[in-house]
């Protein structure tokens, strides 16, 4: 069985789309002297901080001591074992361990022409911003996972299927968060909101520390381990749930007797009959959107609410 083949992809930051070679049985550094295997010309990665080692059947990483650290997956490192789809954050670039068609891979000499004709030409178009790259790609919360551990500060800015977020962070904690500038949302719903995000684009812009009626007071972890759990329950009820887009509307005649509520069905009701549609339903609850939800469908397997055609 042929060895298989490796590549560092750098999926955000000034590389983006650039790709390193790994070699088996080398070892190779990284970092911003140009005397070295793998040149990041940027001010957040030491002269030399991180080796990458290729033996048998093993990758290792190993931090060389660099002033603002090694990640992987998240977590600071000082030596560890590589696998495939593992995420490396050196200085503001994202770099994913893949595994490459061997009779397409370049010399390291090709690589780091490349590498450095994409850091020139990111910087000539004006694209070369300090983080940015496609949440297809790393998913919002492996990305506020790194992004929290490495104590990042600024203005996540993330445009998906539900809009246009912005995650303010404060040396990696997140204490605001909002989708299309909207007050309709908490600060805490609309971080929530955005985890469930699978496709678009992210850029870290610089940090804006504006001023806040509501702080999220939670930890970074304890908000992405929360927002996890939301989700994976929310996609566990969404297929008995109607569309985003559909019309909702009391059940007529209304047989069940109003008493028979909880406070909770009762708020939901009555956005149901104010605004009319699951979306604006959502968006208008002062609750969750997974407590909403399940909310909703209670009321509609009691009768009380109805999907309209």
């Amino acid at each position: 069985m042929p060895t298989p083949a490796y590549a560092l992809r750098f999926i955000s930051g000034k590389y983006q789309g650039g790709e390193f070679p790994l070699r088996m049985e080398r070892e190779i550094i990284v970092g911003r002297s140009s005397e070295l295997d793998m040149v990041l010309v940027e001010d957040m990665v030491s002269r030399k901080h991180a080796k990458i080692t290729t033996t048998g059947d093993q990758i290792l990483i190993q931090d060389l001591g660099s002033t603002n650290g090694t990640f992987v997956n998240g977590e600071k490192i000082k030596k560890v074992r590589l696998k495939e789809g593992d995420r490396i954050l050196i200085g503001t670039s994202i770099i994913k361990l893949v595994a490459v068609d061997s009779s397409q891979v370049v010399t390291e000499g090709e690589a780091r022409q490349r590498l450095e004709a994409t850091g020139q030409r990111r910087n000539v178009s004006g694209a070369n911003k300090p983080m940015s790259g496609s949440i297809d790609e790393i998913p919002l919360p492996d990305l506020l996972q790194l992004l929290s551990t490495s104590r990042k500060s600024g203005v996540l800015s993330v445009r998906g299927e539900g809009g246009h977020g912005r995650i303010y962070l404060r040396k990696g904690q997140i204490y605001y968060s909002t989708i299309d500038d909207s007050y309709d949302l908490s600060p805490r719903k609309a971080a929530f909101r955005m985890l469930t995000w699978a496709t678009g684009t992210f850029e870290l812009e610089p940090p804006d520390e504006k001023s806040v009626l509501e702080e999220i007071q939670e930890s970074t972890e304890a908000l992405l381990m929360e927002g996890m759990r939301q989700l994976d329950e929310y996609r566990r009820i969404e297929p008995e749930l109607p569309q985003r887009e559909d019309p909702l509307g009391l059940a007529n005649p209304l047989q069940p007797a109003l008493r028979e509520l909880q406070p909770a069905e009762l708020d939901t009701l009555q956005l149901v009959i104010n605004y009319g549609q699951f979306q604006a339903v959502l968006d208008r609850s002062p609750r969750t959107d997974l407590e909403t939800a399940t909310t909703l469908l209670a009321l509609i397997q009691k009768d009380y609410v109805t999907v309209r055609q």
